[in-house]
């Protein structure tokens, strides 16, 4: 949840015969693992709030009911009643006491943030805003106090839950293991004697053949029932409406700025602190703090992100992944590029192997008492390595500074400007080939083409005809166009007026369902791919910042450097270097996924096609 910060407290746990619920201590104003003291009586908040799993609004598992008591944030929270395989193992979870904690999320509102000595944050104003379960608390003393029950079974004092379809089957499937296993045991041990089973191990062995037998049975019926279960569920929407009968929603809390404004405002702030510009004894987050005081969260994203930690301590950079700041930045990229334009890519992890279908099946008729046809389907896989593209854009320190708003508009749009522009060029420059290990090939890299003519309608039905043939979907095909080959199609009329391409303009548009896109990058091709068919990794991006760095002020620097290389210095010219690494990857699952225009350059109409025009009157009355 953007821009929503986290407090964790404890957790008390009542089971009844009915429901789960939870009570217990939501916030204290406890110097806790983050450094932090959150001041309970400053914090507002309406009931009930959201009950999520670990900070997650895509899984909401409850609500929660909040109540100061002295110097302490009560809560009672009672778990959802529905079949959801996150909510029943966040129940097991409970049970058995992995989750023992809760955290807030909250916002703070203006003037809500106070820095104390030491480094010490305390948040005095703030709207709670959510309510999670959590594995590790950031409060020392966050542990469970005791374990009421209205109806106990077991020895932990809370009601066993009953296992849902897919555990039952897994344990059955267990038992069947161990039983299997020992029957090859007694196999194993007559066979290396050499003697018959005993009677004591033939009756064994035979109990248990009747045994796995009778779970084999039982399984069955288990996963039957698990894909009727499966084919009658109700899909859980994303986003729901609080009511009388679900009192939970999706909570978001935003800044108003513009998108991409907190991320630029940290990185500005650590390199001024990283050059030395900021006054004694004020550093990046002193700074950040009075600087923004709209933006709050970027102070505490750089305490987050500058605090000492470690790979085991799963709590200390909580407020620098739920501020998802660089995220912030990745959603003002993506629109800028082709990658963000283009609908309905097939997004995957980096280093899994996907399949991917590359051949069909022979299917023909057959006449009465003749041979049917044998046939297969041909697989390949392919999967996209991690891959980054990198590039530094130098600005000076009074850039940085950020004298005013339009100067922090300006260094937002360097640092998107050339990310954007490299990857366009990547992603669809055929010229461009994979590299093992630094960078994949485009989708037009190998890809069938052909010549355009002065036709627009004739080009596009041809790129549309490719796919067909290739017995490829041509619903979603999106074409990839320069703005004046878009615009030349926005100027043809019909003979009434009306425009021959409704919906495609200048930027791109749609027509008949498909969906033109405008880049420079594209130059005279016109590239048409079906986005399901093209593969897409995204692990984020990263910046970094120096001051003292010596760089080849080129856009294709020497590599090696040799002795005509040049280097400027960033500290001799005043200036701050910021690195900017997308990790990115992308390959067509399909050979036939794309094809593409050369040398289009479809001419602006003139005369009577432009203006909507026929050349003469239609002939009506004998042509009188």
């Amino acid at each position: 949840m953007a821009d929503v910060l986290h407090a964790t407290a404890t957790l008390d746990i009542k089971a009844d015969a009915t429901c789960r619920t939870l009570s217990g201590i939501a916030a204290t104003p406890t110097l806790d693992r983050q450094n932090s003291i959150y001041d309970v009586d400053g914090a507002v908040f309406t009931n009930p709030v959201p009950l999520l799993l670990h900070h997650d609004q895509e899984r909401p598992i409850g609500s929660a009911v909040l109540t100061k008591v002295g110097n302490a944030i009560h809560f009672e929270a009672t778990l959802a009643d529905v079949d959801e395989p996150y909510l029943t193992k966040a129940k097991q979870h409970i049970r058995s006491g992995l989750l023992k904690a809760v955290s807030i999320g909250f916002h703070p509102l203006a003037d809500g943030l106070e820095y104390l000595k030491g480094g010490i944050l305390k948040i005095v104003k703030s709207e709670i805003c959510e309510l999670s379960l959590v594995t590790v608390p950031a409060n020392r003393d966050a542990t469970i106090l005791r374990i009421k029950s209205a109806d106990v079974v077991g020895h932990s004092g809370v009601k066993p839950m009953k296992p849902t379809t897919a555990e039952h089957i897994q344990n059955l499937e267990n038992k069947r293991a161990a039983l299997a296993a020992r029957m090859t045991g007694i196999m194993e041990a007559a066979a290396g004697e050499g003697q018959t089973l005993e009677t004591e191990q033939a009756t064994e062995h035979d109990g248990l053949t009747v045994q796995v037998k009778s779970i084999d049975a039982d399984l069955q019926r288990w996963r039957d029932h698990e894909k009727l279960q499966i084919s009658t569920a109700t899909p859980v929407p994303t986003v729901v409406t609080p009511t009388t009968t679900s009192p939970y929603a999706t909570v978001s809390v935003r800044a108003n700025v513009p998108i991409g404004t907190q991320f630029v405002r940290a990185a500005c702030a650590r390199l001024m602190d990283r050059s030395g510009m900021l006054p004694t004894g004020v550093n990046a987050i002193t700074y950040a703090q009075d600087r923004w005081k709209d933006t709050p969260e970027v102070a505490l994203y750089l305490k987050a992100a500058i605090a000492p930690g470690t790979v085991t301590d799963a709590t200390w950079a909580q407020p620098l992944v739920n501020q998802n700041i660089a995220n912030d930045f990745i959603a003002l990229l993506r629109p800028a590029t082709i990658l963000g334009k283009v609908p309905g890519l097939r997004e995957v992890p980096f280093n899994t192997k996907v399949p991917a279908q590359s051949a069909g099946g022979t299917y023909g008729w057959v006449g009465e008492a003749k041979p049917k046809p044998v046939t297969k389907l041909a697989f390949t896989s392919t999967s996209l390595g991690v891959s980054k593209a990198a590039g530094i854009i130098v600005l000076t320190k009074e850039l940085i500074m950020l004298s005013n708003p339009s100067a922090e508009a300006l260094v937002r749009q360097d640092m998107v400007a050339g990310i954007a522009q490299f990857l366009d060029a990547q992603f669809i420059d055929p010229a461009v080939a994979a590299v093992a290990g630094v960078n994949p090939a485009s989708i037009t890299n190998g890809a069938p083409t052909a010549a355009a003519t002065t036709n627009p309608m004739a080009d596009i039905m041809g790129l549309i005809s490719h796919f067909a043939t290739n017995n490829i979907a041509v619903d979603g095909v999106t074409f990839i166009l320069s703005a004046a080959n878009a615009l030349s199609l926005s100027f043809r009329s019909n003979l009434d007026g009306s425009p021959q391409y409704p919906g495609v303009t200048v930027a791109g548009g749609n027509y008949k369902g498909l969906t033109f896109i405008t880049s420079q990058a594209a130059g005279g091709n016109v590239i048409a791919l079906q986005p399901s068919l093209v593969l897409y990794a995204d692990g984020g991006i990263e910046i970094d910042a120096s001051q003292e760095a010596s760089l080849q002020m080129d856009s294709a620097p020497a590599s090696p450097a040799d002795a005509t290389t040049v280097y400027v210095s960033l500290w001799q010219t005043n200036s701050v270097g910021l690195r900017a690494e997308r990790f990115v990857n992308w390959a067509k699952a399909n050979a036939n996924a794309v094809k593409y225009l050369t040398a289009t350059a479809w001419p602006a109409p003139t005369g009577a096609s432009a203006m909507g025009e026929a050349a003469a009157p239609p002939l009506r009355n004998g042509g009188k």
